[in-house]
């Protein structure tokens, strides 16, 4: 495998990492097992296949060579380890009594960035009858789909579709003909036109807005995950009564959490809105090896201050609708995709500024991550649960991911250990929040 230029959003994601805000997204896959020494197994395991993966060999190393690309300079590209070994990155850990304490405990230790950016841990359940895997990888090496992809690589072959071959890449000449000029002048006019629509649209977002401090907190590099699941099926039956989709439900249900766990913790939820990003894959799922992070968002206000459920829901739907008509291109949301006009020494510079700036342009992340319908295996052992976890902005004290697998619900939770102790309260709030939506509908 040959040296592969990070895409730019990889690029930013690179760049506005630091020791306490680092930008590895992860998942937490719970074993049924029948003996204490399926754990070890599973590690071995895991180690021997690694090594076959050419995507979990790729190392990001920078680039300062202005003289053979100029717009280069300062970026970074993906390219095999020569001094891969498996053994540096998948670690068996003595038993443990609780996977999410431990897995919060790794959450918060950034990867290490002069090797291939990426981990699993194998953790023991203390009775021996059961094991977890947690999995981290960088977000520049893996948006979520990858990360699926680089994950089943490692587990038991799964029966999927073969990928749809990539169509050829037209070769461009350096210099563009005087005939493309004006295309690429219109190219250019849309651009900028797109970036001052994206820049109004964060604006409006934030006029009359209120969040809430539990949202907000300085970094301090520690971390708690959290994780809940609930029936699909229940899901289902508020949105046949509803109407809207699944997701719309989901989100509805993280903003009823919210309300309840700020009511029961005492900040109250009067009048707050935060403003959620749900990240839209521009990704086709069933692209060949995927390389990059292709990702656009909604900003959806969520009405936390409403005390009526089906209220919350239909604000919900209402929001997602506005966004849908609009596209992912378009809108407040989509802030991410002006990553890709801003030249690599660009992203290395001003990383530091972003990352400061993302509690300006939203509060909470919500996520859904896709997950194969068919039962995933490692040695045998089937997964029971999933939870996945999304990196946690700076300045910001809570992120939700959620996962759908085998007719549950997972949703997984990253949140500041130190601004966010009573992350099991919110866990409780998003079950007893399905419960009211299913109330509410007479279900």
């Amino acid at each position: 495998m040959t040296a592969d230029p990070l895409a730019p959003l990889d690029l930013a994601f690179w760049n506005i990492e630091s020791p306490e805000n680092p930008m590895h997204l992860g998942a937490l896959g719970v074993f049924a097992a029948p003996s204490a020494t399926a754990a070890a197994h599973a590690a071995d395991l895991l180690a021997g296949r690694a090594a076959a993966v050419p995507g979990l060999r790729m190392r990001i190393r920078d680039v300062w060579t202005p003289l053979a690309a100029p717009l280069s300079f300062g970026g970074a590209v993906r390219e095999p380890d020569p001094e891969f070994d498996p053994l540096h990155h998948v670690h068996l850990h003595p038993p443990t009594a609780d996977f999410q304490a431990a897995a919060g405990r790794l959450m918060e230790r950034p990867l290490e960035r002069g090797r291939p950016p990426w981990e699993a841990h194998v953790l023991p359940g203390e009775e021996g009858d059961g094991f977890a895997v947690l999995f981290k990888f960088h977000h520049a090496l893996a948006d979520g789909l990858r990360a699926l992809t680089l994950a089943a690589a490692v587990l038991d072959p799964m029966d999927l579709p073969a990928p749809r071959p990539r169509p050829p890449v037209p070769a461009r000449a350096p210099l563009p003909e005087v005939r493309e000029l004006a295309g690429l002048l219109r190219g250019a006019l849309s651009d900028v036109g797109r970036a001052l629509d994206i820049g109004a649209s964060v604006a409006l977002h934030t006029l009359g807005m209120r969040s809430t401090a539990a949202l907000t907190a300085a970094p301090t590099g520690t971390r708690r995950t959290g994780g809940v699941a609930v029936d699909l099926d229940d899901v289902h039956r508020v949105r046949k009564v509803v109407g809207g989709t699944v997701n719309d439900v989901l989100i509805a249900v993280v903003a009823g959490a919210l309300r309840a766990w700020l009511d029961e913790r005492g900040d109250g939820s009067e009048g707050v809105t935060p403003r959620a990003l749900v990240p839209v894959s521009q990704r086709r799922p069933r692209t060949a090896q995927p390389q990059g992070n292709r990702l656009s968002g909604y900003l959806v206000r969520l009405p936390v201050d409403d005390p009526d459920p089906l209220g919350r829901l239909r604000a919900v739907r209402a929001a997602m609708n506005r966004n849908k008509d609009a596209g992912p291109g378009r809108g407040a949301g989509a802030v991410a995709l002006l990553a890709d006009h801003v030249p690599a020494l660009g992203h290395r510079l001003g990383g530091p500024l972003v990352s400061q700036a993302a509690r300006l342009w939203f509060d909470i992340l919500v996520t859904s991550v896709p997950l194969p319908g068919i039962g995933l295996r490692l040695a045998g052992n089937p997964v029971t649960e999933v939870y996945p976890y999304a990196p946690l902005a700076r300045g910001q004290s809570l992120a939700v991911a959620i996962s759908t697998y085998r007719g549950r619900v997972h949703f997984g939770m990253v949140a500041d250990a130190e601004a966010v102790p009573d992350l099991d309260r919110f866990a409780r709030a998003l079950t007893a929040e399905v419960e009211t939506l299913i109330t509410a509908c007479g279900s």
